[in-house]
Parts: C-alpha cells; structure tokens; sequence
C-alpha cells in the first residue's frame, strides 16, 4: 500500500470517532441524545432538500461536504453546545488544534484542502458557508422542536438566545428563517423558552 492511501485510510478511520461524540440535542420522537455524525449527514441531506431556499445560487456539493466535515474537529474538541457560554470561550481554541491534528492526517492537498473548507464554514462568509450554516442551526431547531422543546426546557434556553443563533439562518435563508421564526414563537407561547 503507497503512503497517500495508507494516510487516507488512517484518516477514513479516525472519523468513525464522530459517531463517539454525543450532542444535547435528542433524536427525533423524544429519542436519544444524536451523535455528531447524525448530525452531520441530516444537515447534508437537508442542504440537499431545501437548496431552492438559499438566499443565493450555491454549489449545493461543496454545501453538502461542508456539513459533513464542519464537526469532524469535535472528535477532539468535544461539542460546544449552543448556549453554553463557559464553552464558547475555549471552543477556538480547542477547534484549532484539533483541525492542526485531525487533517494533517491526510496528505497535503487534502489536508488543506479540507482546511479551506472548515475554515470556510466557520468565516461563514461565502454563499456555501451562509448557507450551510444555516442547516447547522435549523437541524437541531426542527429535533428540538419534534420534542416539544425539550432540549431548550432542560437547559433553560431563553428565546433571545435562540433567536441570537437564527441570525446565521436568516444570512442563509430568508425563507427558513420565517420557519425558525415561527416555531420559536410557538414554543415562547408554550413556556417552552423563557
């Protein structure tokens, strides 16, 4: 075996750990907790389904394997959850080095080219990156919301928190957006958010 496919072997390998990392939002249907490969390959599909309500033309590809690899760093890192404000204030950091570990497992080009990408997605600058983003919170939102807000009522998540998050939807989707817009308001009338 050449080295490249060894490097991309190890690299296939220690991906499988995502499914290892478990997120606070639950399945569907009041299930488990979902993992972040779960997590991953929903919001692909779902970039997928839904591109006709990106704000813009994207290259619906590129989307979908920017959610595939936007949570791979997390196998290290760990899941930040959303409105954990003590989390947040090392999440670079912990992503940072564990992007340096995880894609230099890869040969060069791969490496950065998946770099580009996380790095991409995070900048949340780029048509893509909007519009993938936009998926990363309209996920768990539609799980939560399955649930009958169960995953806010837990933590108590305040409305003004969630709707601080949908802001990154509205940059990807007006038209997902109102859809946020909408379930959050439900779940205010119900006590769900404070």
């Amino acid at each position: 075996m050449n080295n490249r496919l060894s490097k991309q072997l190890e690299f296939s390998l220690e991906i499988d750990k995502e499914k290892n990392v478990f997120r606070q939002t639950h399945l569907s249907g009041h299930g488990r907790n979902e993992n972040d490969a779960e997590h991953a390959w929903h919001m692909a599909i779902m970039s997928y389904i839904l591109r006709e309500y990106a704000n813009e033309e994207v290259d619906i590809a590129h989307v979908m394997l920017m959610c595939l690899i936007h949570d791979i760093v997390e196998i290290d890192a760990g899941d930040t959850y959303a409105y954990d404000e003590d989390g947040k204030k090392t999440q670079a950091d912990r992503e940072e080095a564990a992007k340096q570990r995880i894609f230099s497992m890869l040969p060069d080009d791969q490496r950065d080219e998946l770099t580009a990408m996380f790095d991409e997605f995070e900048a949340g600058e780029t048509a893509e990156a909007r519009y993938a983003r936009a998926m990363d919170n309209l996920q768990p939102l539609i799980l939560n919301d399955s649930n009958d807000g169960g995953d806010w009522k837990e933590h108590g998540v305040r409305a003004e928190q969630v709707y601080g998050r949908q802001v990154r939807t509205r940059l990807g989707s007006e038209e997902l957006y109102e859809v946020t817009d909408s379930i959050i308001k439900k779940h205010i009338e119900k006590g769900n958010l404070k």
